[in-house]
């Protein structure tokens, strides 16, 4: 039997001798140890040269040798490239959790003004329907011009309070401005009814009647549309106070509700005509 004369070394011996000749071809200095590669070098070369450095590295090491310097860079590379992947993503994801807080608050924001819009409507029909209730009452409360005034007075208060809300819905000085002419109307109102009931033809009187109705029916949807834009606002002052909406809380300034101050106003407006 011939036996194969085979050095079981030679697949050592051949990669270290490629390996040699590798090193020798990115160091034209024969002897000297593998320097640093030139700053001039593009990112495709390096890419190209890092892909056959892997290949020839992992040939090598199958064979015990030592590994190369140009497979050493490249994996210094990698590394910084998976570092670099990876703080890529990081920032990707706050700038996403950051837009996604941001627009949750403009989304609130959004939904109590248009709570208040609401309010709004119902207050301008409210305060147009008075002019006509102190109208049909003064040909019967000739002896009651002091109360009659005080409406009118209190009306144009309670107007002048609420196109400065609509200007700026939520604002606090504005929120409590209106909700103070708001009580204040409702008050003189609740006195010009009590007057009424003193007087049995201004409560036969049919127009009286239907102005009465038709603003114990506003008052309904006031106190409606009051609720909606105080839940609204409870919704949005809770987003930009906890977190982690309070991060960017700062361009959002809270929102005042929409309170009555007047013990009279809370009570439904009571029709008996």
């Amino acid at each position: 039997m011939i036996r194969s004369t085979r050095n079981p070394l030679g697949g050592v011996a051949v990669g270290a001798m490629r390996a040699n000749q590798v090193a020798r071809e990115r160091n034209p200095q024969a002897g000297l140890e593998l320097s640093a590669e030139p700053a001039d070098v593009s990112a495709q070369q390096r890419h190209e040269e890092c892909g056959e450095a892997a290949v020839e590295q992992r040939d090598v090491e199958e064979h015990g040798v030592p590994s190369l310097p140009g497979a050493r860079y490249c994996r210094a590379w990698e590394e910084h490239m998976f570092g670099f992947l990876v703080l890529l993503g990081i920032a990707a994801a706050v700038l996403f959790f950051g837009i996604t807080i941001y627009n949750g608050l403009v989304t609130g924001r959004n939904g109590y003004k248009n709570a208040f819009s609401q309010i709004d409507v119902q207050l301008k029909r409210r305060h147009d329907l008075i002019p006509n209730l102190v109208e049909t009452a003064k040909a019967y409360l000739k002896h009651e011009r002091q109360t009659l005034e005080a409406v009118v007075a209190a009306r144009n208060t309670a107007v002048t309070a609420e196109r400065a809300a609509a200007a700026n819905p939520g604002n606090p000085q504005a929120m409590q401005g209106l909700s103070s002419a708001e009580g204040a109307l409702s008050g003189t109102l609740a006195r010009l009814l009590v007057v009424a009931e003193a007087y049995p033809d201004l409560k036969a009187n049919q127009t009286m009647a239907q102005l009465m109705e038709e603003l114990s029916s506003t008052e309904n949807r006031i106190s409606f549309a009051r609720q909606a834009y105080n839940d609204a606002v409870m919704s949005y002052n809770n987003t930009r106070e906890t977190f982690p909406g309070m991060i960017l809380a700062g361009g959002f300034p809270a929102a005042e509700s929409f309170v009555v101050e007047a013990p009279a106003e809370r009570e439904p407006v009571k029709v008996s005509f």
